[in-house]
Parts: structure tokens; sequence; C-alpha cells
């Protein structure tokens, strides 16, 4: 089973946004929140593991969640909470159509005609 395309550019994206953070404003928490998020989102991406990846997602929208309440701008935490909902939306998606292929219609065996 090939990496979640979707999974990749939303690690791809958390990282780029500790590292813009860190070059900004010189946080190195986002520096840090950014490669751990990152390098986590990655790893569910990779290894199609849905639990990893809505795990790291779901920290971060309450992290991000939080930060939006408080300060109502849309970047960075508006932004996350919005590709946050996108990351769920094919993790269902994936996961209906997975579970779909699991119930294959079964034929029944033809009879012989009795002569």
């Amino acid at each position: 089973m090939p990496a979640d395309r979707i999974g990749l550019c939303y690690a791809a994206l958390v990282t780029a946004g500790g590292i813009i953070g860190f070059a900004k404003a010189g946080s190195t928490t986002s520096l840090a929140a950014g490669l751990l998020f990152g390098l986590l989102a990655a790893l569910g991406a990779y290894l199609n593991n849905m639990w990893i990846s809505l795990g790291t997602s779901g920290m971060l929208a309450v992290v991000m969640g939080i930060r939006f309440l408080n300060s109502f701008k849309l970047m960075p935490a508006g932004l996350m909470m919005i590709l946050r909902y996108f990351l769920g939306k094919s993790a269902v998606f994936e996961t209906s159509q997975e579970s779909l292929g699991q119930f294959e219609l079964q034929t029944a065996p033809a009879h012989k005609e009795m002569e």
C-alpha cells in the first residue's frame, strides 16, 4: 500500500510552519514543535497508520484551536485547523473505502440443471 500523499503534504506543511515560525520570530518552541509534529505526521502517513496521523493532527488541532480562540488570527492557528479538517475528511473517506472493500458480494455457485 503506497504512502498517504495528503498526510505527507500535511507533514511537510507542519514542518515548514515550525521552520517559518523560527525564522520570523526566533521561536525555538515553534521549531521544535514543528519538527516533532511534522515527523510524527510523516511517520503516520508513510506507514499508512490512520491512528498516528489522526492523533498527531488532533493534538495540533487542540493546541492551534486554543491559540486561535485567544487571538482570532488566521495564521497560523486558523490555517492549521482548516488543514486538520481536510486531513480528517480524507482519513474518514479512506477508512470507509477500505471497509467497503472487505464486504465484497459473494455470488452463489451455479447449480446444474436437472435433465
